[in-house]
């Protein structure tokens, strides 16, 4: 299970874009689909669901990862952190 949490300095309307920017390019690299509930991005495709919720002053990443992703965890790990350090500072 992946559990990330991230702060930012956005206000709701700037982090929900960067979120759906985010989403929208894991939509095009790993055929995921993505939909919004309330507040909070759910994503999924075979082997991956997850969601990425906007909290007060943070992004919180949550994700279940089966087989083979589950091998690769730590990486997926790596490559969100950096992603969100990136867009979100």
């Amino acid at each position: 299970m992946i559990d990330i949490s991230h702060p930012h300095r956005l206000d709701a309307t700037a982090v929900r874009a960067v979120v759906q920017t985010i989403a929208d390019k894991l939509a095009e690299r790993f055929e995921m689909g993505n939909c919004w509930e309330g507040e909070a991005l759910v994503f999924s495709r075979a082997g991956v669901e997850g969601r990425i919720s906007l909290l007060p002053g943070q992004v919180r990443v949550t994700a279940q990862l089966g087989f083979p992703y589950s091998m690769m965890q730590s990486m997926v790990e790596e490559e969100i952190q950096r992603v969100l350090a990136q867009r979100l500072g």
